[in-house]
């Protein structure tokens, strides 16, 4: 493990509980529940990325259509111009 032996492993334990003592069951909660967390957030992302792979593969592209002819309308909308009332202050 990272190349160290059983002594140093040894001595960093002993380092461990001389300067954690009493919290050291604590940070050991901590650092299992952090743990934890991340192992649930990797699984459902991978759930995540899975699911969206198989949903695209699953979806057929629709067939492309011809393009339709519009045919004018018989009766367009009429405008008439009104003129704009003159007590209103310009927009900025």
């Amino acid at each position: 493990m990272f190349g160290l032996g059983g002594q140093e492993i040894l001595l960093l334990l002993v380092l461990g509980v001389l300067l954690f003592g009493r919290k050291l069951p604590e940070l050991g909660r901590s650092v299992g529940k952090t743990m934890v967390e991340f192992k649930k957030g990797m699984k459902g992302i991978e759930d995540e990325v899975s699911e969206s792979a198989q949903t695209r593969a699953a979806i057929e592209p629709e067939p492309v259509k011809p393009p339709q002819r519009v045919t004018p309308a018989t009766s367009a909308p009429k405008f008439e111009d009104v003129p704009a009332p003159t007590n209103v202050p310009p927009r900025v």
